[in-house]
């Protein structure tokens, strides 16, 4: 088995760090527990850029914008 990476962070301010152990020890986690699963939980939602990336990256249709509007309003008017 691959030894999993680490990641250290240096310079906390002491009132983040009170309040992450709060939030762990709310949670039955260790600080690690708790930070390790927030940071896997961050990783794992994509972001706005990547989301916008990701669909430039696919074929576009054929239908022009302003028909692709209009079928939608007219989709949402006979809900």
């Amino acid at each position: 088995m691959t030894p999993m990476p680490s990641i250290q962070i240096k310079d906390v301010p002491e009132e983040t760090h009170a309040v992450l152990r709060q939030r762990a020890a709310a949670a039955g986690q260790s600080l690690q527990e708790y930070l390790r699963a927030r940071l896997i939980d961050e990783a794992n939602c994509a972001t706005f850029e990547e989301i916008l990336a990701r669909a430039g990256g696919r074929a576009g249709g054929s239908v022009p914008f302003s028909d692709a509007v209009d079928a939608l309003r007219e989709d949402r008017a006979r809900r």
